[in-house]
């Protein structure tokens, strides 16, 4: 699939997602077709306590297909990187998750949501959090930098799968893990180019 796509059309989906994901910044209701914010925490089985500890406001922004958190511990003093990591929820309950000794950083492409994510952070009194604007096939990190990768719905949107799935194991640590929940077509892909890139992250 990666093979058939042209540089225009890298373009254009770079762009169709930017452009969808400044929306989402601001709110995501309507915007996807499972639950986000609260209902979708819960719908997923996060943690209640964790849930609760966090303001509604960041709660609200909550944007994911699954619950990384649920697929393997997460320890006190380890470093995780979430891979696109939206308005930093996740992000947010890995920092509660390794407590002060660890710590855990958050990259997405889109601007706006660094931007909401940030925002986020500064409504709680977690410390040990680093929000940046960055690319998944492209890690701005050494090698061996981190503990755990989580991503939450984000894969399926990279068109450089491959790429992006040679940085995260760049920046683990040898023997760490990556956790990752994510949307998968169950069908055949659009046979036409035009079609696969216009209907790309929908």
């Amino acid at each position: 699939m990666e093979a058939r796509l042209t540089p225009e059309d890298l373009n254009q989906i770079s762009k169709s997602i930017l452009e969808k994901y400044a929306k989402v910044s601001e709110s995501p209701d309507g915007l996807f077709k499972y639950p986000t914010g609260k209902s979708g925490l819960k719908g997923l089985n996060y943690d209640s306590d964790i849930i609760r500890s966090l303001p509604e406001s960041v709660i609200d922004s909550y944007c994911g297909v699954g619950n990384p958190f649920s697929l393997r511990p997460i320890n006190k003093g380890e470093s995780v990187l979430d891979i696109g990591c939206g308005a930093g929820v996740d992000t947010l309950i890995a920092a509660i998750l390794v407590g002060s000794e660890g710590r855990a950083v958050g990259i997405d492409m889109t601007l706006e949501m660094v931007g909401r994510a940030i925002k986020n952070l500064q409504e709680t009194s977690i410390e040990n959090v680093t929000f940046r604007q960055a690319s998944a096939e492209d890690l701005p990190f050494p090698d061996n930098s981190f503990d755990v990768v989580i991503s939450n719905g984000v894969f399926n949107l990279i068109a450089d799968k491959k790429g992006a799935l040679k940085e995260v194991f760049r920046v683990l640590r040898p023997g760490k893990r990556l956790m990752a929940f994510d949307q998968v077509l169950i069908s055949d892909p659009p046979k036409d180019t035009k079609s696969m890139v216009e209907s790309w992250f929908r």
